[in-house]
């Protein structure tokens, strides 16, 4: 396993050390000693670039401080981590999303920030972005920027197939699936209303409008419940009826699929995609038109709303790093000074930070600009609870595709489906 992750790692590292500023040299040296520190985070090349230069950037402003930086693919980067945390030897600061802090944080190994509260104040991020990386009465995550869930909608498909874009204000699910059969029924063969939307983040926002509780309950336990995964299979075995989605076959090809370019949507052959606003940029250029966000179904109804806002990334510090503050010093750096978001950017999410997001705004590109108005505008509808999914919640990806393959290929009734997934995501929590 170590080979193996060893192999999958893209190894970059940066370093300068200098004469500057006392006060930052005594803070970023230990024993008189020059700090060095290692970062990790998933991505690919161009991210390495953007990454690494802000990097320059904190060394130049901490000539104290060495990073050294590390990258792999989002599935290697998490097996390589899993390896170099057994071995005792995780990076100082990692990159962390979805239920991983969670799953980490609860056995140890990540650092309560409230240890280095002088040097990262978490204060001036947004609130609601904060309780992605708080759980169990500690903040162990810092986000690095934020998304929220929407439908990507394609206007040039609407308007070929004569069907109008639905007002987001007040659709609801049955809207969404009969403008979702119109436009596959006024579009070319091959050409569809929506790829199929199951995925364990709809499944959430789907249950949370639905009972008022999302997969996950705020003390971990199962929350979702199997008449709202009826009603789930039952709404998208009724797309796949009508046409509006796939075949089972062309669902199950694409099913996990990385590349936005190979995707329906990415193609030009799809009205509308779920998906977070972070992606709105890759699959504008995958499909070469001028895409634009909704809101999801169903956000009007009487039940609190199921959306919220999602940091993308968190940042997070190793409980056994011999070099805390440094690392919190880092933190802050990348998710707060202009310096290094003149580099990243929005590639980590729209910025938490108020300050970083004014100063990025004068810069935007015309996608960047429809992501940013899409936050600003549900950042003021959705209610700001949030639940991290507890420790085995990671497995729900791998569940309920398995699960709704057998669903659509007609191998499980709706009913069934449902009492599955219930049963597996169960049995991977307790």
């Amino acid at each position: 396993m170590l080979a193996a992750g060893t192999a999958a790692l893209a190894l970059a590292a940066t370093a300068a050390c200098s004469g500057g500023d006392a006060a930052a040299d005594a803070d970023a040296t230990v024993g008189g000693e020059a700090v060095t520190l290692r970062f990790s985070w998933w991505g690919n090349e161009e991210r390495a670039k953007i990454t690494n230069a802000a990097v320059d950037a904190f060394e130049a402003a901490n000539p104290g401080i060495t990073v050294e930086t590390e990258f792999a693919d989002f599935n290697a980067y998490f097996d390589r981590l899993a390896t170099s945390v057994a071995a005792n030897d995780e990076p100082d600061v990692i990159t962390m999303g979805g239920a991983y802090p969670r799953e980490y944080g609860s056995r140890g190994v990540l650092l309560d920030l409230a240890d280095v509260d002088d040097v990262l104040d978490a204060s001036v991020y947004d609130e609601a972005a904060l309780q992605n990386g708080y759980f169990d009465g500690a903040q162990y995550g810092i986000p690095t920027g934020v998304n929220s869930f929407g439908v990507i909608a394609n206007p040039a498909v609407f308007e070929a197939a004569g069907v109008d874009l639905p007002d987001d204000d007040t659709w609801d699910w049955d809207d969404f699936a009969r403008i979702a059969t119109e436009v596959a029924a006024g579009s070319p063969e091959g050409t569809f209303g929506v790829e199929d939307p199951t995925a364990p983040d709809v499944l959430d926002l789907f249950s949370d409008q639905s009972t008022g509780t999302g997969l996950y309950t705020a003390d971990g336990e199962l929350g979702v419940t199997a008449e709202t995964v009826t009603r789930w299979f039952e709404l998208t075995t009724g797309l796949m009826a009508s046409g509006a989605t796939p075949s089972a076959a062309l669902t199950s090809e694409l099913s996990g699929q990385p590349n936005p370019e190979q995707t329906l949507l990415g193609q030009g052959r799809a009205g509308m995609k779920f998906a977070w606003t972070n992606q709105l940029s890759a699959y504008t250029t995958a499909s070469g038109a001028e895409l634009v966000m909704l809101r999801v179904p169903g956000e009007t109804t009487e039940l609190e709303p199921g959306q919220w806002l999602q940091a993308s990334q968190l940042y997070t510090i190793s409980a056994r790093s011999a070099h805390p503050e440094a690392a919190a010093r880092l933190v802050a750096f990348l998710t707060q000074a202009t310096e290094a978001a003149d580099h990243i950017g929005s590639d980590r999410g729209v910025p938490a930070v108020a300050a970083v997001r004014a100063h990025l705004q004068p810069g935007l590109s015309p996608v960047q600009q429809v992501e940013f108005a899409y936050i600003d505008r549900v950042a003021d509808l959705v209610d700001g609870e949030f639940v991290v999914g507890p420790t085995g919640s990671t497995e729900s990806v791998q569940i309920l595709t398995r699960v709704n393959q057998a669903v659509l290929f007609g191998q499980l009734t709706p009913e069934q489906g449902a009492e599955q997934f219930i049963s597996e995501l169960g049995a991977a929590i307790s």
